[in-house]
């Protein structure tokens, strides 16, 4: 490495919006943050869709919006009505 060229390494504090605070190392002095990992919706579990276009809209009204259990109990609906079918047919 060249000597001085390079910025000082040195270890700071960094500061978001909501509160949070913890140090790490930088070049600059200050780190003041909109958003971190503590407050951002993806992390915390409150991300919402944004719907483009109506693209959300059309997809839920194609496909409907299901969970998990729907699908399962859908399925197993499904199952039962193709094996009275066949069950049918063979007495038939």
């Amino acid at each position: 490495m060249k000597p001085n060229i390079h910025p000082e390494y040195k270890e700071i504090t960094v500061h978001c919006a909501c509160g949070a605070s913890w140090q790490t190392r930088s070049t600059s002095k200050e780190l003041h943050l909109d958003i971190c990992s503590n407050c951002h919706p993806f992390f915390t579990g409150r991300q919402k869709l944004i719907d483009t276009e109506g693209r959300v809209d059309r997809f839920t009204k194609k496909f409907g919006a299901q969970t998990s259990e729907q699908r399962k109990t859908a399925a197993k609906a499904k199952k039962a009505v193709t094996a009275k079918k066949t069950a049918q047919k063979t007495k038939n």
